[in-house]
């Protein structure tokens, strides 16, 4: 179960390549520089505050996301995401909202996770599916809602789902159309192909050597290079959006209303902040 699942020519995988994010290489040098002139310039202390904070909120959860990234990449075949959630019938959807459910990870650990399915055959609408469903809809979100809003929890859960499903199922009408780009990473399983049996076979042999360690952690330096340089631009804005834009700009650019919505809309498409 080891290196097997990194390449299949009797079953034609494609050569997966990750692409390296330019942006990481030139953004980390300049995130660590404000940080440490912030010690020296006082007008930076309420920035690498703000940054301070947000790294403690959302730092676990990415190294979290990567790591279980890095597993699913090494441990797990390609054939099997490709099979489940790849299918022409609306069951990969509903594979992937519940796979979502599943899951306990804020949504950085999730853009990880779903950058990895992605990677191993996923389709887009069902990786669009495992990402609205969770993180507001797994688990732990759904006890912590329930605690708080006792029936209007469920409900909030539930529409939750009802959206990633939704969602899901109006994507991949347009990909049964021919109206969306298809995921080259996908394997063209055999009709009588069964994981249960594929995994009964390799779970006999599956091992934890410093050969594994080396390939999890292959893993996790190609995902780190396609999500990091992204959520760390993120953080910065929002460490500055934090230390320099005055409340009163929020209470009056996000106030209750049709523009306020529209205006919080923008913002949170620009802004990394953890979901819970």
């Amino acid at each position: 179960m080891n290196n097997a699942c990194h390449t299949h020519p009797a079953h034609g995988r494609p050569t997966v390549k990750t692409p390296r994010v330019a942006m990481l290489s030139w953004l980390s040098p300049a995130a660590l520089t404000l940080y440490l002139a912030s010690y020296i310039v006082p007008f930076l202390e309420p920035f690498r505050l703000a940054l301070n904070e947000y790294v403690r909120m959302i730092g676990w959860a990415v190294a979290l996301g990567l790591v279980l990234g890095g597993i699913v990449d090494h441990y797990v075949p390609a054939e099997y995401i490709s099979k489940t959630l790849s299918q022409s019938g609306k069951k990969s959807i509903v594979y992937s909202v519940g796979l979502g459910f599943l899951m306990s990870a804020c949504s950085h650990g999730i853009l990880t996770l779903s950058m990895e399915l992605h990677k191993k055959g996923a389709s887009g609408p069902a990786v669009v599916g495992f990402l609205l469903a969770s993180p507001w809809a797994n688990l732990p979100m759904t006890v912590l809602l329930v605690r708080f809003f006792d029936i209007s929890g469920i409900l909030i859960i539930m529409a939750a789902i009802l959206v990633a499903l939704s969602t899901g199922f109006a994507l991949k009408f347009l990909d049964d159309k021919g109206l969306l780009e298809k995921n080259p990473n996908t394997i063209q399983t055999a009709p009588e192909y069964s994981i249960a049996q594929d995994f009964k076979s390799r779970i006999r042999t599956v091992t934890l050597s410093l050969e594994d360690v080396r390939g999890i952690l292959k893993g996790i330096m190609a995902l780190a290079g396609m999500v990091l340089g992204w959520i760390l631009l993120g953080v910065l804005l929002a460490s500055f959006a934090s230390a320099y834009v005055p409340p009163v700009i929020f209470q009056h650019y996000f106030a209750p209303t049709a523009v306020g919505l529209l205006v919080t809309l923008f913002a949170a498409t620009l802004l990394e902040v953890c979901s819970e």
